[in-house]
């Protein structure tokens, strides 16, 4: 009985932090479909009573460039991430090479390092070349604080592979890269999910590497285009709130559809057999 009353008190404490701590969220959606008359009354309604789409159609209108160029620099980062860092892994799990030790430790290193300061070195760097304010360079640059993390997510997981699978390719006349496509990547899938989708909420969600190295660019990333909105539109809080309900949907999406691939792809490599 005692431990029965234990659980109802931990899921009861679950239930109110969790509440607490998506009460924000409720109240974006709420604030999105308030009126413009409505949004400061006091005390306000806690769930749109007069509810209206006008700051949804003003997304629509108005943030659909900065909501595309974020698609493309997220699918691109996720791209680059993936071609980059699952060979990198590949050799440092399986071929084993010289200083391979050191370079993990770079790795962990380099997620340490905090993102304003690599925007400053990536400004320097693209105001000579020529790539401030593009796309690719923002891919590029978001990339950065990806690929360390794939790298190790994928070694841990790759390190894992039984050798006689990869014995068994190497029997059949497979070579190091046919072995590498063809076996290890297709059983790699959860660390390849896993990477994915931090990839893209990193680019997604990213506002240092966007708000420097493409402020004055033609096509900027959504969280550009909600800093601008708050700024140029201050008082139409439903519009901006719409905004960033809009730009939290795809993350939203991905989260639930790739939930336990995540799960799976994080804890890989944790437990060796």
């Amino acid at each position: 009985m005692t431990t029965t009353r234990r659980g109802w008190w931990r899921t009861c404490l679950g239930v109110v932090f969790t509440a607490l701590m998506l009460f924000p969220v409720y109240w974006m959606i709420n604030v999105s479909f308030t009126r413009d008359q409505d949004m400061r009354k006091s005390p306000p309604y806690w769930f749109p009573v007069h509810g209206t789409l006008e700051g949804y159609r003003a997304v629509l209108e108005q943030q659909g460039p900065y909501l595309a160029t974020s698609l493309v620099v997220g699918l691109g980062t996720v791209a680059l991430t993936l071609v980059i860092a699952a060979p990198a892994a590949y050799s440092l799990a399986r071929l084993r090479p010289r200083g391979g030790g050191v370079l993990s430790f770079v790795l962990l290193i380099a997620q340490m390092i905090p993102g304003v300061i690599m925007a400053m070195g990536f400004y320097a760097i693209y105001l000579s070349t020529g790539v401030l304010n593009t796309v690719p360079g923002l891919i590029v640059a978001d990339s950065t604080l990806a690929v360390p993390f794939a790298v190790l997510i994928f070694t841990a997981f790759m390190s894992g592979i039984p050798e006689e699978l990869l014995q068994a390719a190497r029997v059949d006349g497979a070579g190091v890269l046919r072995t590498f496509l063809s076996v290890v990547l297709p059983v790699s899938r959860n660390s390849i999910i896993t990477v994915s989708l931090f990839a893209f909420l990193w680019a997604w969600s990213d506002f240092v590497f966007a708000s420097t190295l493409d402020q004055g660019g033609g096509h900027q990333p959504i969280t550009l285009g909600i800093y601008h909105y708050i700024g140029n539109n201050n008082q139409q809080w439903n519009a901006i709130m719409a905004t960033a309900a809009v730009a939290s949907i795809p993350a939203t999406l991905l989260l639930i559809v790739a939930q336990r691939y995540v799960a799976a792809g994080v804890t890989a490599g944790a437990v060796k057999d």
